[in-house]
């Protein structure tokens, strides 16, 4: 019916058959596409929140192209991670985390499931930051009050959408995808130095002196609770060995996609900010960087898609974190289940009440953005261990464990992680002394 009304269409229209034929083919090709990358938009979106923008926006407008290499090999790491878990979904009709609990005991996957948890929890609290920083550019209303609005939509979103899976696929394809052409369609206009871009990508110590910065972008780009996640994704599309190369290539894109925002609004945030000395702390600030290609609209179309961007991360991450902590304890896995959801509402109840509090007693959002951030490293390690040795055993996935040459990666990957942890770890501590 459809192919019917298509060809009817451009007949009218004096267009050839054959012509009609390709292009219909063409459409109907690029729409299945977009059908198997459900799992890799999810994945974006949930990284993809205010704290990557927020951390990507103040990167570049402090320290301009220098740090995109960091960017370059947290995505090489990444990509690693999530192939690994993708591989797992594909050959394993249980959830990962029974698997690590039957292999190495109870402890372990419960273990990883509250550190997932406490992962979660780092990102909520950006999440509600960035729908208040974003609501309060466009109504001038304080930032504290909108978490307490946009928590109980979320809320309602998860108890009563039918299939909650194919509700926020579709969401988050829209949102990023919407997100992405505008900052390339901008950078049309800028003409950033692609001489200076370039050269971003080489690795400089000068780059490595802002720790904080440093941690946050890597623990917004490697972000390994969603890594873990994606098996669950891949199990709930219901992909077989034979899909493996089709999932590997979802969750790749996927990365990519995080890959790719994070690098465009480094590079315009270079481009436009720090020419100007613009210190950034507000999202009024980082709407600053879209004034070529918006003018006056700028500062409301940047903190819609701001506000876009920490709503749709705040629902996945909350049902990340919820779903993995339940399953961990073996109270259920699937959002259709009760469990999940409970620990999913604790996840969105808790992420409003520290962001409500933060924005009423501290400084800069900002600042608390680009804290919670790099905070969410903390629980990574435990993560990668779980899922590496997993991967690794021949009885969970035969010819399909990891080879030398993805062992080294991931290593290399977790050893960097373990360093910012040890480091991370000691400035928290003196942070929260001094409050």
């Amino acid at each position: 019916m459809q192919k019917h009304c298509f060809k009817s269409f451009y007949n009218n229209r004096g267009i050839n058959k054959k012509s009609i034929e390709k292009l219909y083919e063409m459409i109907q090709k690029v729409k299945n596409i977009f059908k198997t990358m459900g799992p890799a938009f999810i994945m974006a979106a949930v990284v993809l929140g205010p704290g990557s923008i927020t951390i990507s926006t103040k990167i570049g407008a402090t320290q301009g192209y220098d740090v995109l290499w960091v960017v370059f090999i947290a995505t090489i790491f990444m990509i690693v991670y999530i192939n690994m878990s993708t591989r797992f979904g594909v050959l394993n009709k249980q959830s990962i985390l029974e698997v690590i609990a039957e292999k190495y005991g109870k402890w372990l996957s419960m273990v990883i499931g509250v550190s997932s948890f406490f992962a979660a929890l780092s990102f909520q609290f950006g999440n509600n930051l960035g729908v208040g920083m974003g609501m309060e550019a466009i109504t001038g209303v304080n930032a504290r009050l909108w978490p307490l609005l946009f928590t109980p939509l979320a809320i309602i979103l998860i108890f009563f959408t039918k299939n909650l899976y194919k509700t926020l696929e579709k969401l988050m394809m829209f949102l990023v995808i919407l997100m992405i052409i505008t900052f390339i369609v901008n950078l049309v206009f800028i003409k950033p130095d692609h001489a200076a871009i370039v050269s971003g990508f080489v690795p400089r110590a000068s780059s490595l002196m802002n720790f904080n910065q440093l941690a946050a972008i890597i623990g917004t780009t490697f972000v390994l609770n969603g890594a873990l996640y994606q098996s669950y994704l891949v199990q709930g599309k219901g992909w077989k060995v034979n899909d493996m190369d089709k999932g590997i290539r979802d969750s790749n894109f996927g990365v990519f996609l995080l890959a790719a925002m994070s690098i465009l609004v480094i590079v315009t945030a270079a481009a436009t900010l720090k020419p100007l000395g613009i210190s950034v702390n507000s999202a009024a600030d980082m709407a600053i960087q879209l004034e070529v290609l918006l003018g006056n609209y700028a500062k409301y179309i940047f903190a819609f898609g701001f506000i876009s961007a920490s709503f749709s991360s705040l629902i996945v991450n909350a049902v990340i974190g919820g779903g993995l902590l339940s399953d961990s304890l073996g109270l259920g896995k699937s959002m259709n289940e009760k469990m999940p959801k409970l620990f999913t509402i604790l996840i969105l109840f808790i992420g409003m009440a520290i962001a409500t509090y933060a924005t009423s007693n501290f400084g800069s959002s900002v600042y608390s953005l680009i804290l919670a951030q790099a905070s969410s490293i903390l629980a990574v390690p435990l993560i990668a261990i779980g899922l590496f040795l997993i991967v690794n055993r021949e009885d969970v996935m035969g010819a399909h464990k990891n080879t030398l040459f993805q062992n080294i990666i991931a290593i290399a990957g977790f050893l960097i992680i373990c360093v910012l942890v040890y480091v991370m770890y000691g400035k928290l501590l003196q942070y929260l002394i001094a409050l």
